[in-house]
């Protein structure tokens, strides 16, 4: 068989198996191995997307709970003895989903609240219930977890909220599934922050080639533009806003009748490179 086909014979290599080619002999520590991550990309062994995704994964690996934690003063709790008329609109204002159910203050935490375990009680127009009964146990972790070893817990069980907890047995705050994938999705944004040298790059007339991330502030400066910075900071997150979905290759959007954008690069989840024509 030859060396580059995978065992299923597919005749491409599995990503596991380009960076198992990479490592000659195995990295003594995490500064070696993310060396020989950046060579096996120099190489082309991995391509700069997997690269990026990699050191924000090991970013992530360092990063402790108290890093990513919703404050205690942020977070919404049920009391446990509270009626479904004194907490249900603070549950419906706030959006979430989870809800610490406490005792006399923070720290007593009784159980976990389901939103969605109401709904049989709100449906048979049951408004007096016992809400120890619907309560699910509470996780609870120290702040000292890190992120990569609490998500494998998360994924491991049925739990998607933790309560945390510091030295002194106090709560300190809240951390979901949510949360965690949020902070590892940031750390790889992060990665891609560092390699945008020139967000701006002139392609000849008033065509541009433009990063999604180039805030708004910087494409106003330079063309003495007035796009909205109310609501986004990013071109990427005012043309995600304006489309309602995430855009595909060739996609086309004009804002404000002056600057028409056409999607050269995005992801499942992203855009991330645009080419921009001035219309003025």
């Amino acid at each position: 068989m030859n060396d580059d086909q995978s065992s299923n014979g597919s005749g491409r290599q599995s990503l596991v198996e380009k960076i198992g080619k990479a490592f000659a002999s195995q990295p003594r520590d995490r500064e070696e191995l993310l060396s020989t991550l950046k060579t096996a990309c120099e190489n082309g062994i991995i391509d700069a997307d997997a690269l990026a995704m990699l050191e924000g994964a090991l970013e992530v690996s360092e990063t402790q709970v108290r890093d990513a934690m919703i404050p205690r003063a942020q977070m919404v709790v049920v009391n446990i003895d509270a009626s479904l008329d004194d907490f249900l609109p603070r549950i419906i204002e706030s959006g979430h989903s989870r809800f610490p159910v406490v005792g006399e203050d923070k720290d007593q935490v009784e159980g976990i609240l389901l939103a969605k375990d109401l709904l049989p009680h709100l449906s048979q127009g049951r408004w007096s219930f016992d809400l120890a009964e619907i309560i699910r146990p509470a996780m609870v972790i120290p702040e000292s977890k890190r992120l990569n070893m609490l998500l494998r817990d998360f994924r491991g069980g049925r739990n998607h909220m933790a309560i945390v907890v510091d030295e002194y047995g106090g709560v300190s705050g809240l951390i979901t599934i949510e949360d965690v994938l949020e902070e590892i999705v940031g750390e790889i944004d992060d990665e891609f922050d560092e390699e945008i040298e020139a967000p701006i790059i002139p392609l000849g007339g008033k065509r541009y080639q433009i990063q999604a991330l180039t805030p708004i502030t910087d494409l106003n400066d330079m063309f003495e533009s007035r796009l909205d910075t109310e609501d986004h900071d990013t071109i990427g997150g005012l043309l995600l806003s304006r489309f309602g979905r995430v855009p595909e290759f060739d996609d086309v959007m004009v804002v404000d009748d002056r600057f028409e954008f056409r999607v050269i690069q995005a992801d499942s989840r992203r855009i991330v490179t645009l080419e921009m024509n001035d219309l003025a």
